[in-house]
């Protein structure tokens, strides 16, 4: 069995990621919209939020994405850790907000119809930046497998005439 394609599909399949850190106040999640490129998670977020200062001043992040489940037989997700990093103005910050509006088509509706929808208009209109979290450790978790199935999973990192 294939334990990637699962996992990428889970991924497809899901649109929140909840990102854990750590700091002086103890451990910390927050939910957060995610896409998925070149085997990171990018999302936006308030340079203020608990969760990105954390993350950016620890150099670490622990993250989870999980499928809605009924019975234990259901469960599935992923339990991950990396880095999370802030993302710049360029290309591959238009692939990224590209891929959120084609995920989340109602974000489309916060702009008006003619204005360019960039990095900076984002920034703008939210107050949030770009961010990505880097995952270096991935475990794939499904109990319809068998209770307790988890299997460490790799994304290749593809290659893009944007990157």
């Amino acid at each position: 069995m294939e334990y990637q394609t699962l996992a990428l599909n889970l991924i497809e399949e899901q649109h929140i990621m909840t990102l854990a850190t750590s700091g002086e106040q103890g451990p910390w999640a927050a939910p957060v919209y995610y896409i998925f490129l070149e085997s990171a998670f990018y999302f936006f977020s308030s340079p203020s939020s608990r969760h990105i200062e954390e993350s950016i001043q620890s150099r670490r992040a622990s993250a989870a994405i999980s499928a809605q489940a009924f019975s234990w037989e259901d469960i599935r997700g992923l339990q991950m850790s990396g880095a999370v990093k802030t993302v710049l103005p360029g290309p591959a910050a238009l692939r990224a907000i590209r891929s959120y509006l084609k995920k989340f088509p109602f974000t489309k509706n916060f702009f008006n119809p003619s204005e360019l929808i960039d990095l900076n208009a984002f920034s703008n209109r939210f107050r949030v930046r770009l961010y990505r979290f880097e995952p270096d450790l991935v475990y794939y978790l499904d109990n319809s497998i068998r209770f307790g199935f988890r299997q460490r999973v790799h994304f290749k990192k593809e290659t893009s005439p944007c990157s």
